[in-house]
């Protein structure tokens, strides 16, 4: 199976938007303007007031977090600008750090190089229709003995922190593609029911981004059981959004246009490539080990939007990592 460099990319991440400025400016078009104004409740006009709410809110619990524009609206993005679920998705990102240190701890992407070189995850180059980028995750490159499921968990968590720094994604939410080719039954098994609660409560109640839609292809017959120990953790909304399509390419066709997909998936772009998304990850190695930290409280002047060039400069006092 071919995985080489995609089209016009040498894994320098060209072709993937890059985040918000430091200090925060709308970085969105006018469509997704209207479009975020339709779904997600978002008043352009209104845009910073309510970041400010929701700083002011996290301030009441002294939460050591980020409170600059740029972070605070991936939260109010996420859910729908009402404030108090926002607030709730903040905590429980937090929560879900210090909960789980085998995962956070430590974490970068040259952590995970073996996984990215793996072929484990990868992004896809181009977005659908939809302007939703495409997550494809391919279980059975993985081997119990070769590193513990864990170190997948981590290239995830990654690859969806860089994925939500653009407001593209924030608006546009994401698509995942799981091809379940090669898993057996020691793959299924190996991460049980206490890991897939809490990697789906990550997912699905703890981190800023709207996943819109599973697709699973070339699922083996333990699927059933593999899916049996993750729905139950599964809102029903979300649970809906789950679509199994065996090895029916052209019922995968009919939710992900080919022209997105790569050949390996009866795609009409380039063959999968999995080295532009992980030289984009390892490129961004030190903008991780500041995500990857905490600011002081606010009582110890953290930075405001105002203060983003001082910020910047002098991010190694200000930030304290897990």
């Amino acid at each position: 199976m071919a995985e080489s460099v995609g089209e016009g990319d040498g894994g320098g991440g060209s072709w993937f938007p890059a985040p918000p400025p430091p200090i925060y400016v709308c970085t969105l078009s006018p469509e997704l303007v209207a479009k975020a104004r339709e779904e997600l409740q978002e008043k352009p006009e209104w845009r910073l007031r309510d970041a400010q709410a929701l700083r002011d809110m996290i301030l009441k619990p002294d939460l050591r977090t980020r409170l600059d524009d740029a972070f605070l609206l991936r939260f109010l993005r996420a859910r729908k600008f009402d404030y108090d679920r926002a607030l709730r998705l903040l905590l429980n990102y937090h929560a879900g750090r210090k909960a789980w240190p085998q995962v956070f701890q430590g974490l970068r992407p040259s952590a995970v190089k073996h996984v990215l070189d793996s072929g484990f995850l990868t992004v896809l180059p181009r977005p659908d229709p939809d302007g939703r980028y495409i997550l494809c995750l391919r279980p059975g490159r993985w081997k119990a003995e070769d590193y513990p499921f864990v170190d997948n968990v981590r290239a995830v968590y990654l690859t969806l922190e860089k994925l939500v720094q653009p407001e593209e994604t924030q608006v546009n939410g994401i698509v995942i593609l799981a091809d379940y080719s090669g898993v057996g039954v020691s793959q299924a098994s190996d991460p049980g029911p206490f890991l897939a609660k809490k990697l789906v409560a990550i997912l699905q109640d703890g981190f800023p981004i709207r996943i819109k839609a599973v697709n699973i292809v070339n699922e083996p017959r333990i699927f059933k059981g593999i899916f049996a120990v993750i729905k139950p953790f599964l809102k029903e909304k979300m649970a809906q959004r789950y679509t199994l399509h065996s090895s029916d390419l052209r019922s995968l066709h009919r939710k992900i246009p080919r022209s997105v997909l790569p050949e390996e998936y009866g795609g009409t772009a380039a063959p999968l490539d999995v080295h532009a998304w992980s030289g984009l990850l390892l490129e961004s190695e030190e903008d991780f080990v500041v995500e990857f930290c905490q600011p002081l409280p606010p009582q110890e002047e953290a930075p405001s939007d105002r203060d983003a060039d001082a910020f910047k400069g002098s991010r190694s006092q200000l930030y304290s990592c897990y």
